[in-house]
């Protein structure tokens, strides 16, 4: 792909119609083949492939929140690891590339300079390898990590892995009576008292009894289980565990932590709509990918 890039550029430099295509072509063969540029490219190929399994996940339209919440920690995972045991190997990658392109190295021990002249903000101690690992590696790495951190915190993730636990997809296989409990009682303590908590305990254990009742199969969203529950009076007698169904699908999680977390998303979850945003959670990852590609050209310039 890069090498049939460079050869249209290259064609339009000799073929352009105009003193401006012509120009404009230039500028970018030059751009295309400098260091900085590959640097550039490979950062965010490999951002991109870290990220692509979460941005997958994100866009899927059965959305399974558990296994997107897993690939938010294994993501931070990889890129910190990345960040520490990781410069090397890109590096070298970056090397390679260059050198099977005929693309000029610059001397990494040599003083970095911004731009061509001399900048007030200039300082004679950063190196050129030391501009590439601290100001361009290392901190889009950790540019990435703050975004998922702030879209992404311990108590959002928290809430959706236990609340996940109602989903009826897959014949209830996420169902877990702990893990319902530990819901009610932690983001939902105003709602229930510590005797519903105990009641509650009781009647999940005798909805688990249930579960594979026909009128409880071939569900795939939380509201068609609390419209099943409506329609087979059922709601009475599980009153508690409605009342836990309708708190997750209309109320916002009454913590500072989570208002942070989705203060980009205003959707209120209904009965008739009981998930997040798909657009939400994929544009959030989109438009870090975004900002870092601005953020690491405006560095380079």
């Amino acid at each position: 792909m890069y090498n049939a890039s460079c050869s249209v550029i290259e064609t339009l430099i000799k073929d352009g119609a105009t003193n401006f295509i012509h120009g404009e072509a230039t500028g970018t063969f030059k751009a295309m083949t400098s260091f900085e540029f590959i640097f550039v490219l490979h950062l965010l190929e490999k951002m991109m492939g870290v990220t692509d399994g979460l941005c997958r996940a994100l866009q899927n339209k059965s959305q399974d929140i558990l296994t997107a919440m897993n690939l938010v920690r294994s993501t931070k995972y990889v890129l910190k690891k990345l960040r520490l045991d990781g410069w090397d190997i890109f590096f070298e990658e970056v090397e390679s590339f260059c050198k099977k392109h005929d693309i000029d190295m610059p001397y990494m021990n040599a003083l970095y300079k911004i731009g061509t002249r001399r900048s007030c903000q200039q300082r004679d101690d950063i190196t050129v390898e030391h501009h590439n690992q601290v100001d361009l590696f290392n901190d889009t790495i950790d540019y990435q990590l703050e975004e998922l951190n702030t879209r992404f915190i311990e108590g959002t993730i928290e809430f959706l892995t236990l609340s996940s636990t109602l989903d009826p997809n897959n014949d209830f296989k996420a169902f877990k009576i702990d893990d319902i409990c530990k819901l009610a009682e932690k983001f939902y303590p105003g709602d229930f008292t510590s005797k519903d908590l105990r009641l509650l305990r009781y009647q999940l254990e005798l909805f688990e009894s249930e579960l594979h009742l026909d009128i409880f199969q071939n569900m795939s969203a939380l509201s068609e289980l609390c419209q099943r529950l409506t329609q087979t009076n059922r709601a009475q007698t599980y009153y508690l565990i409605d009342r836990m169904i309708r708190l997750v699908l209309t109320l916002p999680v009454p913590t500072m932590t989570m208002e942070s977390a989705f203060s980009a998303m205003k959707h209120i979850k209904t009965v008739l709509r009981n998930k997040m945003e798909d657009e939400y959670l994929t544009n959030s990852l989109l438009s870090t990918l975004r900002k870092n590609f601005l953020w690491i050209l405006i560095q380079i310039q």
